[in-house]
């Protein structure tokens, strides 16, 4: 029977280990094996790091013990492992005195952030979401600050795939966008979900060569501007690429950086149904998270989709049966002075009645309206919220009778719109208030899935029981279709008078729940934007109804990726996954 002196454990005799092969002791909190192998004794943690399988069921040969389960093979010597599924397992000190075998409980000490860093790129690399899963859940308990796994994600995202900038890096900005909005438990679990998804795009792909800087002395910002608006707009990317780079190593300000982007991201009509803006906005985002010495590698992953973005003007429903596009193009030739009469003007306050403006039927009077408004003193910042908010209203208003995809055509817009908002928070200009006129158009081009409008909850403002609601949110998250019946509750728990937090951070939990992509990241995301600078009005109830219909919409799915969450999460506390 094992006993411990002075911290250590005693497993028995040499010749007792010979003869049996393999001991368990414990101590220190660990079940650790004790194997004779080869002349020499070995002490190992029992628990198999891939799954948690006893590896004193597995087998010894040449100095490898294999676990039994899933085969994952380790070097008996250090505990490393031969499978980049698995993990190194933990090796303890062995000591022999008198042909006893004494075993430090204490396992070899090593650098905790280190090593699951190099775990999380591993998993990364392979596509492993166990791995990548185990990793989070390290750093975090090592005490690693969140850029930790999201400059790691962000690295590999950049540079492991020849595409650029796309749907994955933007969920990975996403979630940790979300972050402060969550419980303290889901936030590892959106981290995992950014960079599982930043794994599964990269998987097959060919990586991105970058290109080097000019070798010039030019260092004039407009200069540079116009050197990248001009190779966009004839789709050169290497040129294009080669400007952005030369532009931010030698140190042009990142205000000018952003302003020389967003204006090549607006010459044209809504590139890419406004993904082109939104890339361009979270690319920046994630600069504000993991810091402005990344910006070189980041933004210039999002040249290539910039030149090759689809162009609205070049569309149909753009041109016919109205003539949008030309619409837009007259606007946007009156902007210089629309942009200068508003600076002399007094001030403007009737964004509501404006957002309620775009969503009607005749678009030259749509963009009168958004006329009048510069003229009167709008903000830019002030614009971008009109146009989200009337984005987010015709989430809130898409009638269930309508094509379950078309969920996603207001979502496009509604992404757009929060995209702008924040473009125009950080770099206002006369070139980027062109997209307040292009996602203006956009909206007034979904309004066919406002027909008929799907009324806003009006529900009172009794006091409600918020935690009886949110576990009645919770359990209509678990049936299909429950749009409306979620909507009302989420009305009612806004209107009632309870602490909006623990609503916003239930949201974000049931999109964190399901096998989320990239549309309910994105939406999520936003909403929290938008609600964050609008609780308590009624355009922040507008918001939120509009972001908890397209997740009831959405739910429930398989719930896979959260199961290997599970998975991961009590391997991490110590539970046992393998029962006989």
């Amino acid at each position: 029977m094992a006993t411990q002196v002075a911290q250590q454990i005693r497993a028995g005799s040499v010749d007792e280990l010979k003869a049996g092969g393999c001991r368990l002791v414990t101590g220190g909190g660990h079940a650790i094996a004790v194997i004779y192998h080869d002349g020499q004794v070995y002490a190992v943690d029992n628990r198999c790091p891939h799954m948690g399988f006893p590896l004193d069921r597995g087998s010894v040969k040449d100095g490898i013990l294999t676990c039994h389960w899933h085969n994952a093979r380790f070097d008996l010597a250090s505990g490393g492992t031969f499978n980049p599924f698995a993990d190194d397992v933990r090796s303890f000190p062995v000591t022999i005195k008198d042909g006893q075998v004494w075993v430090d409980p204490q396992p070899v000490q090593r650098d905790e952030e280190a090593h699951w860093v190099g775990r999380l790129r591993d998993g990364l690399e392979h596509n492993i979401r166990l791995v990548t899963a185990k990793s989070v859940l390290g750093l975090h308990a090592a005490g690693a600050d969140y850029r930790a796994p999201l400059r790691v994600g962000a690295d590999f995202g950049t540079t492991y795939s020849a595409a650029g900038w796309g749907a994955a890096m933007t969920m990975l900005t996403a979630a940790a966008n979300m972050l402060p909005h969550l419980a303290e438990e889901d936030r590892p679990v959106a981290l995992y979900q950014g960079l599982l998804h930043v794994s599964r795009e990269c998987a097959g792909r060919p990586p991105r060569f970058v290109v080097d800087p000019l070798p010039t002395g030019e260092t004039r910002p407009e200069v540079f501007k116009q050197w990248f608006r001009n190779f966009i707009d004839v789709r050169d990317e290497d040129a294009a690429e080669r400007s952005l780079r030369t532009a931010i190593e030698l140190g042009i300000p990142p205000r000018d950086i952003a302003d020389m982007i967003f204006a090549a991201a607006t010459d044209h009509i809504y590139l890419d149904a406004g993904h082109t803006l939104d890339f361009a906005n979270k690319a920046f985002e994630l600069l504000d998270h993991i810091g402005w010495e990344h910006a070189s590698n980041v933004l210039t992953s999002l040249v290539h989709g910039m030149a090759r973005a689809r162009r609205s003007q070049e569309l149909s429903a753009w041109r016919h049966p109205i003539d949008l596009a030309s619409l837009l193009w007259q606007a946007r030739d009156e902007l210089p002075s629309l942009f200068n009469e508003g600076k002399q003007a007094a001030g403007w306050d009737d964004a509501d009645a404006l957002a309620q403006h775009l969503l009607g039927d005749n678009p030259a009077d749509i963009l009168e309206a958004i006329k009048d408004a510069m003229r009167a003193g709008a903000t830019a910042e002030q614009l971008g919220s009109v146009v989200a908010h009337s984005a987010f209203l015709r989430m809130a208003h898409f009638h269930v009778s309508n094509e379950f995809n078309d969920w996603d055509t207001v979502h496009n817009t509604l992404t757009a719109a929060n995209a702008l908002h924040r473009a125009l928070q950080r770099a206002p200009s006369p070139e980027l208030l062109r997209g307040v006129f292009d996602v203006a158009m956009n909206i007034y081009l979904d309004r066919f899935l406002n027909m008929p409008a799907q009324r806003i909850p009006e529900t009172g403002h009794d006091p409600v029981d918020g935690p009886a609601l949110l576990a009645e949110l919770r359990e209509r998250m678990d049936v299909r279709q429950q749009v409306e019946e979620v909507s009302h509750l989420v009305s009612r728990y806004l209107t009632g008078g309870a602490d909006p937090d623990p609503l916003v951070a239930a949201l974000g939990r049931a999109m964190l729940s399901e096998d989320s992509g990239f549309h309910s990241f994105q939406i999520v995301d936003a909403g929290f934007n938008q609600y964050r600078s609008r609780q308590g009005t009624e355009s922040g109830r507008h918001v939120l109804i509009g972001m908890a219909r397209y997740l009831a919409a959405h739910a429930p799915t398989p719930r896979a990726v959260g199961q290997t969450y599970q998975i991961a999460l009590r391997l991490h506390r110590g539970e046992e996954i393998f029962r006989e």
